[in-house]
């Protein structure tokens, strides 16, 4: 494994963060749309993250395994670290 291959392992573990970080973020938004009363506008938002993180996944593993790896480590590292920033209760 050369630096270059590392580099690149890196850089797609912190994609997966910020992929991670604005899925987190999305899913706050997304529970407050639902306590708001709307069921649309919450369900709407519900489908474009999740397939936003699914054509991310799709995409990376035809990288290969190592960057698959890298971006699901960083989409599984990014939840505690959300919830530690945006506070578990407002």
């Amino acid at each position: 494994m050369t630096v270059g291959d590392i580099e690149r392992l890196a850089a797609f573990g912190l994609a997966g963060l910020v992929l991670g970080g604005a899925s987190m973020a999305s899913l706050r938004l997304n529970t407050d749309l639902y306590v708001g009363g709307g069921v649309w506008r919450p369900i709407g938002l519900h489908v474009a993250r999740l397939s936003v993180v699914v054509g991310v996944l799709v995409w990376t593993a035809f990288q290969g395994a190592g960057p698959l790896l890298a971006v699901s480590a960083g989409l599984v590292l990014a939840r505690p670290i959300a919830l530690r920033l945006l506070g578990r209760v407002r």
